[in-house]
């Protein structure tokens, strides 16, 4: 998996913005897509709010997707795999890069057809807990034209990046404005935050 982690740092390094398209194998994405997807028919989801703490709102015209937070008490082993892929991470961007994360904070994402989430910062004003973002896609035959894209704001230019299954993005959380562009079917995620004290 080091190899795969140095992708991830290389291509953070050159633009800010980490990227590996192949990060998890198709096994695993598979089963935590039909995870998500029984979830879902199980009316496991809820609304995705924006804000924190006593400035919780729900504003569906600024976010309009679902989500299910996953946590090991759930004694899933997709959702338990996929965290001790990040455990791993976490473990080798503290060893070689000292990025002192202490936790983490992760949750499927369910767009249904229609949805987006207008341009934001992923850190809240008054809380830098969260260094780092995470998204990793779950979309298998994502086609142009599908939508959904996640659109990255540079200082200087946009940058698009495609929902493709198996691809893992991550960037500061405090610094790069984004917005999930409207999708024109289904788009499935896991999405969260890389913690500092």
């Amino acid at each position: 998996m080091e190899e795969s982690f140095e992708i991830i740092i290389n291509s953070f390094i050159e633009s800010r913005v980490g990227v590996h398209d192949d990060f998890l194998d198709k096994v695993l994405s598979r089963n935590l897509k039909e995870n998500l997807l029984l979830l879902y028919q199980e009316k496991q989801f809820k609304s995705a709010k924006i804000g924190n703490n006593s400035k919780i709102q729900d504003n569906k015209l600024i976010r309009s997707d679902l989500i299910y937070w996953l946590d090991r008490k759930h004694n899933n082993e997709y959702e338990n795999s996929f965290l001790d892929l990040i455990d791993s991470f976490v473990k080798y961007l503290n060893r070689t890069c000292y990025s002192g994360i202490t936790g983490y904070e992760f949750h499927y994402a369910f767009y249904d057809k229609g949805s987006f989430y207008k341009r934001h910062l992923d850190q809240f004003k008054d809380d830098s807990k969260r260094a780092y973002s995470v998204i990793m896609y779950l979309n298998e035959d994502w086609q142009t034209g599908d939508g959904g894209e996640l659109c990255i704001y540079h200082a200087n230019h946009t940058q698009i990046i495609t929902p493709i299954n198996g691809k893992f993005v991550f960037f500061k959380s405090s610094e790069l404005e984004h917005e999930v562009l409207l999708n024109f079917k289904p788009r499935l995620s896991i999405t969260g935050w890389l913690t500092t004290n």
